[in-house]
């Protein structure tokens, strides 16, 4: 199988460097910035299944699913205000993103992920003591904002950090710190569910200042990044940060690439204006369109409501909670996958793959519950077989998300950005990621209220219509360096009309002649 755009035998740049001790636990510790998100993404689907909650916060959702007894098992949930908790966090990161992008790029990755650490961890107090609904959304604001600066400057770091040899794996200790955050979260949901007196949802909601503390401190020990301190002036420091991480002495060839993206990225004095040049067309495409498509998965719909899902296709309350924990621990399980393949088998053939495996799935899915369910939402009684079988392929369709859209809809575009607009083109990745999640975090209750069994489908559609798209226009990036990237635009059959050689004059790579068109999966 050829890559798209790799480098050749004997060919283009290969920088000196290990995979020392040191770069591997500084990666390690800085992707557990991901544990927010995903603490946060399975606990607030878990908590708005628990009665208590449901009866302190949104009595009205409370008496529709459980006084009123309604058939209809698609509409129990629809609630602007409930879906408004959900949701708010995602509008809150979206604003936090631009502003990190300013703070990321003067200030440092650090000094963004300390931001991300303190609010997150003001959000979980306040959620934890929450008395009125106005607390919880203020604490979900205030999450969102903590949300925000980690996913702006976690990616990025680790990205720049890696050897590039060993990115992909590296970078996706992120991806794979949010599923172990979702699993940690469902399985605490299970427990704190279980607590006499109906306080558990405070436990699960204040929980979260944990993973808010490991960022916070992580942060404050972690080292900055050579490319940062470059891009701040601190020349001579970068230089032997560079030693250290590389674990070798001769790192000249790269440092010497490094400062030349810096002092080209210092020459532009408008990086958000900058991206709207012709030369950063294939960058903007792929930093708004991946992270649309991400969404358009339709997977935050499961991980968020997976509790309600289950609940609505007739489990309940525990077995939706249970239920919810086997799909967290198929993500976990599924993006470790991705860790092993990605720089093996590369990243356009981890898309295709997982893209034909979710679209099979959400037509099995669609047919089961429509099958049972029919359009007026009553099934009667559900035997145990089918319930089975449901979770199953939810399941199967969880593993292909968690080892294609999931890890590498954070890694490609965070290591595709030359460095003077990374800063802002990643901020526009977690803009957009952000907007459509609160997007479809907003409308899916409503959805599923009308659109039904239907709803899967919908998403199915996405899928084909985002794999059609890798297939065609997205370039092979596995084994590149960082600061050589702009050379596979040059290369595609497609994007290489909007790249000129003049464009980049410093370096550059001579790129195997595997082809860019859509014949070279």
């Amino acid at each position: 199988m050829p890559a798209v755009g790799g480098i050749g035998p004997g060919t283009g740049k290969e920088y000196p460097g290990n995979l020392t001790p040191y770069v591997l636990v500084t990666c390690i510790v800085a992707a557990m910035g991901g544990l927010i998100f995903g603490y946060d993404i399975g606990i607030s689907g878990g908590v708005t299944t628990m009665t208590p909650f449901l009866q302190k916060f949104f009595p009205s959702v409370w008496r529709k699913k459980e006084a009123d007894k309604t058939k209809n098992q698609y509409c129990q949930y629809d609630s602007q205000t409930l879906t408004m908790f959900t949701s708010s966090l995602y509008l809150a990161a979206l604003l936090a993103s631009l502003v990190a992008s300013t703070v990321t790029r003067k200030l440092g990755r650090k000094l963004s992920m300390l931001f991300g650490g303190l609010l997150f961890f003001a959000g979980a107090l306040i959620n934890g003591f929450a008395k009125a609904v106005w607390m919880l959304i203020v604490g979900r604001i205030l999450l969102g904002f903590g949300v925000g600066f980690a996913n702006q400057s976690v990616p990025l770091y680790l990205s720049e950090m890696a050897p590039y040899r060993y990115r992909g794996a590296l970078n996706i200790g992120f991806q794979l710190s949010i599923t172990v955050g979702i699993l940690i979260a469902n399985v605490l949901n299970y427990f704190f569910n279980k607590i006499e007196g109906g306080w558990g949802w405070r436990l699960s909601l204040g929980g979260a200042m944990v993973p808010a503390l490991i960022i916070t401190v992580g942060s404050l020990i972690l080292p900055d990044t050579p490319n940062s301190m470059i891009e701040r002036g601190q020349t001579e420091e970068a230089k032997a940060k560079l030693k250290r991480i590389r674990g070798v002495d001769d790192v000249d060839e790269e440092f010497r690439d490094l400062v030349a993206a810096s002092d080209a990225s210092k020459l532009v004095e408008h990086p958000w204006g900058n991206l709207l040049q012709r030369k950063y067309r294939p960058h903007l495409t792929m930093a708004i369109l991946i992270p649309f498509f991400q969404q358009l998965t339709g997977i935050n719909v499961i991980m968020f409501y997976a509790p309600v899902l289950f609940n609505t296709i007739g489990f309940k309350d525990d077995a939706a909670l249970m239920s919810a924990v086997i799909t967290g621990a198929v993500n976990v399980g599924a993006t470790l996958v991705s860790i092993y393949g990605v720089d093996k088998w590369g990243r356009r053939f981890l898309f295709l793959e997982g893209g034909v495996q979710m679209l099979i799935c959400q037509a099995v899915v669609a047919a089961c519950i429509g099958a049972r369910f029919g359009t007026n939402g009553d099934p009667g009684d559900l035997p145990k077989w089918y319930a089975v079988v449901v979770v199953l392929f939810i399941c199967i369709y969880v593993a292909g998300f968690a080892w294609s859209w999931g890890p590498l809809g954070w890694l490609v575009p965070s290591e595709i950005f030359p460095l003077e607009i990374r800063s802002a083109a990643q901020s526009i990745n977690v803009s957009v990621n952000m907007l459509f999640t609160f997007a479809v975090a907003q409308v899916f209750l409503t959805m599923l209220c009308h659109l039904k069994f239907g709803l899967f489908l919908f998403f199915a559609f996405f899928v084909l219509i985002m794999s059609i798209f890798v297939y065609f226009f997205l370039p092979e990036t596995k084994g590149i360096p960082i600061e050589e990237m702009n050379r596979v635009w040059k290369t595609h059959w497609y994007w290489s009309r909007f790249v000129e050689d003049l464009d980049y004059p410093n370096g550059g790579m001579e790129m195997s002649k595997g082809g860019q068109g859509p014949k070279n999966v």
